[in-house]
């Protein structure tokens, strides 16, 4: 039995997509802390364990049976905390295998969100000193983020931010999900630790360019000071903690934390992975 706990997130229902078309969804359920968020899935037959990371006498049954655990990373700030329950739980439930999402950087230590992303590394720790077999996946930026971080000055034709010439190797979530689902149903990941990353790596600049070849009009690229950029999320009123996530990201990006060549993304599909021009139409739809 496979159990994919964060399945109703957006890269868990691309595993979850390709699990249930290779036929696997006699032998897969899935975890949830929302009963109405799992309700798709539970129409589908597929069955849904209930619990809550945040309560802890609710995750011993959640294991029962279970054979291998796709833990996707949360979103939580007690992320660190919430995943080494999830882990000991199923670990005493008596789970063999252990998979974990969690992030490609070059150095966590050296990251601007080392206090938010370092869990991912706390956790992937934990999950080796269980003495359980593990499987680490460790995903570059999604594709899809990018329209996010852009934003709206790239209608305009304007990609204002402050990343410098730091490149990212973009791949799709539905690739990346892709290839989880095939470590899932496949043997002899045991052990590996693999870096999910697109064939290529992109800066902004190049990104401008390949927009304007996409789209049939100008983009450009305008690299700001950290400070200017800052000044300009303030102005749209954002969030606190999403202007000091954004801007530390995009530091990271300019110091080549993401730029990270590997082709394990490719060996996972099977293929090569859509390159990021033929994403950015539905990327960038108007």
């Amino acid at each position: 039995m496979i159990l994919v706990a964060g399945a109703t997130g957006n890269l868990g229902r691309e595993v979850m997509k390709h699990l249930t078309g290779y036929g696997a969804d006699h032998e897969v359920s899935i975890l949830a802390r929302d009963t109405a968020k799992a309700e798709h899935y539970a129409r589908l037959g597929i069955p849904v364990r209930i619990a809550d990371y945040d309560q802890p006498d609710t995750l011993p049954q959640a294991f029962a049976g279970v054979s291998k655990l796709l833990l996707i990373s949360t979103m939580s700030m007690n992320r660190a905390e919430q995943q080494k329950r999830v882990v000991d739980a199923a670990v005493a439930a008596g789970v063999g295998h252990i998979l974990y999402t969690g992030l490609a950087i070059r150095d966590i230590e050296t990251s601007a969100v080392r206090d938010l992303m370092i869990s991912h590394f706390e956790t992937e720790n934990h999950i080796r000193n269980s003495g359980v077999a593990w499987t680490l996946l460790r995903n570059t930026m999604y594709a899809e983020a990018l329209p996010v971080i852009v934003g709206a000055p790239a209608a305009g034709g304007a990609i204002i931010l402050s990343g410098g010439d730091g490149q990212v190797p973009y791949a799709s979530r539905a690739e990346m999900g892709e290839a989880t689902a095939n470590v899932l149903l496949q043997t002899g990941h045991e052990g590996k630790t693999y870096e999910i990353t697109g064939a290529q790596a992109w800066s902004y600049g190049e990104v401008a360019m390949a927009l304007t070849a996409a789209k049939g009009r100008n983009f450009t690229y305008q690299d700001i000071a950290p400070d200017t950029h800052r000044r300009v999320l303030e102005s749209l009123n954002l969030p606190p903690f999403l202007i000091d996530l954004t801007i530390g990201t995009v530091e990271d990006i300019r110091k080549g934390q993401y730029d990270i060549a590997s082709d394990d993304l490719q060996r996972l599909l099977g293929r090569a992975p859509t390159p990021l021009p033929a994403l950015l139409p539905d990327l960038f739809p108007n």
